[in-house]
């Protein structure tokens, strides 16, 4: 390999975003582009089971493992933050749920000073995203992405659903058209047997392109400038740290490497506040107060019960059993190998009077050891979860060092602003009442977490602090807003403020958190930055 490439395009990260530029750009046969990977291609079988994500998603073989800094809000835990780090990205390794969010975040987006953001301006985009047959109106089948109902249906799901209308939350077939409020089965990127990540649909067919580069194991180092300009990268290979090799860009330099590692490359880079620049030894080429600030993330709570005279997934995920299931996956059918973590949703009001929910939760026949994503409980159980859809707390990242290989330092300040402690105690006790349904209660047995001791909301709120974990759905530390705004590190357009030909796409640009899993919403940013890189400023789903 040269150890200088000259391209158009260089981007950095080829996760949810940067897999979909990596295509959209290198459509046009005379653009040269790069994408650069600092983890493998994905070819492991676990990152394409869909229930493989239990076996990778903590390897740091397939994941970044990042953690929040400890807080007495977290009861003096480090929160694991794990990020995709294949071709892929999150997408790889992810809970597999297609989930865009309300109308109101996107028209809130374009309030904060980012015309061309609104939910009416963002929908094409989303459906040109997307294969997947429904009302024309919101939905599309002309996307590369396939969104797909659960076929693996469990009698306790049912059940849950019949219970949550007997409260009041009415059944929604669709949570990503009209409306989201509503319970019923999750959307979900799988295609029959197989996990769509963005590498498997966006870069299939594009890496056989002789314009498209796709470098994997390839960690970017710096970002070159000269000047205000943003000229090419340098990186190195996993192989190799000493030797540094650079990609030059004549167009623009597109990063694309997540919320957590998008800010860390920026500062290292010379872009970002001036005093922490100087602190760890960095020039700076940008002052900009921003970069890194503004993080903002889903804090999840899951309520666990035992369950009685049926086998839920932690029965049929142990042999005998298991065998079965496997069978089935080979075989195309309905099995718990092809479905994500969550099976069910509900969307709601923590209290009386909100205008739109302000809750998400999941359920699943299945429970893990202390109620987090890790090991299946070896009893039957049955797990509700919910996260407060749009918290109000804010945290920091930023790189600790100049050293491009020290994981960056993360402050999500869970809980620390009171409004998310009083939402989520709320939320819990929904969850709470949703298990005690009178059409669950022919599988209930107990509560098993937090248990019927814990009732008060101090003791609530202790919970949480001890078991609370990451949704995983880190955004908003290089935020788009006008240039006067001191807080914004990008414009409208995804440019960063003050320099030229340099962009950021990817979760970091989200000005405020959108009420959904993140990965819909920044697989849509992708697909508008496509547009306005190349100038185009008409989207349809066709």
């Amino acid at each position: 390999m040269p150890d200088l490439t000259t391209v158009d395009y260089v981007i950095v990260g080829g996760g949810a975003a940067g897999a979909i530029l990596a295509n959209r750009l290198s459509e046009d046969s005379r653009t040269t582009v790069c994408l650069l990977e600092a983890g493998g291609a994905d070819r492991h079988p676990f990152l394409h089971i869909p229930a493989g994500f239990i076996k990778v998603i903590f390897n740091s073989e397939f994941a970044w493992q990042f953690s929040s800094e400890p807080t007495p809000l977290t009861n003096g835990r480090r929160i694991p933050i794990p990020q995709g780090r294949t071709l892929g990205g999150s997408t790889s390794i992810n809970g597999l749920v297609y989930n865009r969010g309300q109308k109101e975040d996107f028209d809130g987006w374009e309030a904060l000073g980012n015309p061309g953001w609104s939910y009416a301006d963002v929908l094409p985009y989303f459906q040109r995203n997307e294969m997947r047959v429904g009302d024309p109106d919101y939905r599309s089948d002309a996307g590369l992405l396939p969104v797909t109902d659960l076929e693996w249906i469990h009698p306790i799901c049912e059940q849950f659903i019949e219970g949550a209308q007997e409260l009041g939350i009415s059944r929604n077939p669709d949570y990503n058209g009209a409306m989201q409020q509503g319970v019923g089965y999750f959307q979900r990127t799988i295609q029959g047997r197989w996990r769509m990540s963005t590498s498997r649909t966006y870069l299939r067919k594009a890496r056989r392109r002789r314009n498209l580069d796709i470098r994997t194991r390839s960690q970017v180092v710096k970002i070159l400038f000269e000047g205000k300009k943003a000229v090419g990268v340098q990186y190195v290979s996993e192989s190799n740290r000493s030797a540094p090799f650079t990609v030059k860009a004549r167009r623009e330099v597109i990063v694309c490497a997540g919320a957590l590692n998008t800010p860390k490359l920026l500062h290292i880079s010379g872009v970002g506040p001036a005093t922490l620049l100087q602190r760890i030894g960095v020039p700076v080429v940008q002052d900009l107060s921003g970069v890194g600030a503004n993080l903002s993330d889903h804090f999840s709570v899951r309520v666990v019960a035992g369950v009685k005279g049926i086998n839920t997934i932690n029965e049929l995920s142990r042999a005998p059993r298991l065998w079965g299931q496997v069978a089935n996956w080979l075989l195309g059918r309905p099995n718990i190998l092809a479905v994500s973590p969550s099976l069910v949703h509900w969307f709601w009001q923590s209290r009386d009077g909100l205008a739109r929910p302000d809750l998400q939760g999941v359920f699943s026949p299945a429970s893990y050891r202390e109620g987090y994503v890790g090991m299946l409980d070896d009893r039957p159980g049955m797990t509700c979860g919910v996260w407060q859809h749009r918290p109000y707390s804010r945290g920091t990242v930023h790189a600790q060092s100049a050293d491009p290989f020290a994981d960056p330092i993360v402050q999500a300040n869970y809980l620390d602003d009171t409004r998310d402690r009083r939402v989520l105690i709320d939320g819990i006790r929904i969850a709470r009442r949703l298990l005690r349904t009178s059409a669950l209660s022919r599988y209930f047995v107990h509560e098993s977490l937090p248990g019927p001791a814990v009732q008060s909301e101090d003791e609530l709120l202790n919970f949480a602090q001890q078991y609370g974990v990451s949704s995983y759905h880190v955004n908003g530390t290089a935020r788009m807003g006008r240039a006067d705004d001191q807080s914004a590190v990008v414009d409208h357009e995804l440019r960063v403020h003050g320099i030229e030909n340099l962009r950021v796409v990817d979760a970091s640009v989200m000005p405020a958190i959108v009420s959904a899993n993140t990965c819909a919403a920044t697989m849509m940013i992708a697909e508008k930055a496509s547009d306005l890189i190349r100038g185009i400023r008409f989207a349809s789903a066709d």
